[in-house]
């Protein structure tokens, strides 16, 4: 019991390193009483520079991260890793050096999240980024990422408060929490129009239109791939095999004499029936990048029209995307019941499926809309960006 306790007292005290406010006073600046007053990275490229800000940001983020991993190999549960993490941002936010009055935690927060949730953390990366690109908003790209991260580990773990997930569920919402709370005042100037933005750059436009283009096409892609080709053939060599002799199957696939047809559909979805959550997450992922570099885009004057149509294109395929989750997984209830024998679910199972393919469809035609739409993304000229 001491080796724990004295892991989440090290993570407090690591996480409490104020390496902004350190690096800053070291070329002659109280970062607190400058930019924002801030000690996160982000107030440090403001007042510093790029470089400076950069070498703060990746100490925050080790900071964050190696005490959760110290506390991984000391206990291979979770509620240890995940409280050594929570300890670390709250040194962050409260640090002992500096009168407990510290930075926000984006940083060390993402340090700590990329070793407990490492695949949902790159999903909430491409947010925080496509979010900086477009709208050029440190804060809110911050508590747009926390959200998006939350999301992605309620669609990807398949009981997300059940006992063995709970404590990192928990977390992500308290981290969610202490975020927008730390935003919170950002967030008022963001309405009030007083935010400070990253100015507009060449590199800036680039990666914007980088980004809405390589999200159309895998949402587009994986939407067409899955749809057309990956749920089409399971489908088929299941249904196959259950017309094929008893005799002539495999003799490593024990299948009972009477398997036929629809026990091969059945058997087939239940095959598919796994890869929707991660699919959903991908096309989510993908639908939120496309709808925030699309608001980037409202900005431009030239074929502001088209900029517009753009947005609601992709803004009405991710609201698609919102219905048909919840519609999936009354979908899979139904499967399970049918089954079982159940004849209701039965009945209802091929009306909601088939409403379940027209959403898919709709959704992959707005896609394709707003692909097409490409040629018209707005450039930004160098003298703009200077």
């Amino acid at each position: 019991m001491l080796l724990p306790a004295l892991a989440i007292l090290a993570a407090y005290l690591v996480g409490s390193i104020p390496f902004g406010f350190l690096i800053a006073r070291r070329h002659g600046v109280d970062i607190r009483a400058a930019g924002s007053g801030n000690i996160g990275a982000t107030n440090v490229l403001r007042v510093l520079g790029t470089k400076l800000g950069i070498v703060v940001f990746v100490l925050d983020f080790l900071k964050g991260a190696l005490p959760v991993v110290f506390a991984r190999l000391i206990d291979s549960s979770d509620w240890l890793p995940v409280t050594a993490g929570l300890a670390t941002l709250l040194g962050h936010v409260f640090p002992i050096w500096l009168g407990f009055r510290g930075g926000k935690a984006v940083a060390t927060g993402a340090g700590v999240v990329a070793v407990l949730f490492p695949l949902a953390t790159i999903g909430a990366l491409l947010v925080f980024v496509a979010c900086v690109s477009a709208l050029r908003y440190v804060a809110l790209a911050s508590t747009l990422a926390a959200a998006a991260l939350v999301a992605l580990h309620l669609l990807l773990v398949r009981e997300p408060f059940a006992e063995g997930q709970r404590i990192k569920t928990v977390f992500l919402f308290a981290a969610f929490l202490l975020v927008l709370l730390r935003h919170r005042e950002n967030i008022v100037r963001i309405w009030n129009g007083t935010e400070h933005q990253f100015e507009e750059t060449l590199l800036l436009g680039a990666l914007n239109r980088v980004i809405h283009v390589l999200a159309l096409a895998l949402w587009f892609g994986g939407g067409l791939f899955f749809t057309f080709v990956v749920a089409v053939t399971i489908f088929a060599h299941f249904e196959k095999l259950g017309l094929t002799p008893a005799d002539e199957r495999p003799e490593w696939l024990p299948l009972p004499a009477s398997f036929d047809k629809p026990a091969g559909t059945r058997l087939a979805g239940d095959t598919v029936a796994p890869i929707f959550p991660p699919y959903f997450a991908m096309q989510g992922i993908c639908g939120i990048l496309a709808l925030i570099t699309a608001v980037g885009f409202t900005r431009a004057v030239p074929f502001r029209r088209i900029h517009s149509w753009r947005f609601w294109l992709v803004a009405v395929a991710l609201l698609t995307l919102v219905i048909a989750w919840p519609l999936n997984q009354h979908i899979a209830h139904l499967r399970i019941l049918r089954n079982e024998g159940d004849a209701v679910a039965k009945a209802q199972f091929g009306a909601w499926h088939a409403a379940s393919l027209l959403l898919n469809f709709a959704t992959l035609a707005m896609v394709t809309a707003a692909m097409a739409l490409s040629p018209w993304l707005p450039q930004i000229s160098s003298e703009k960006a200077k």
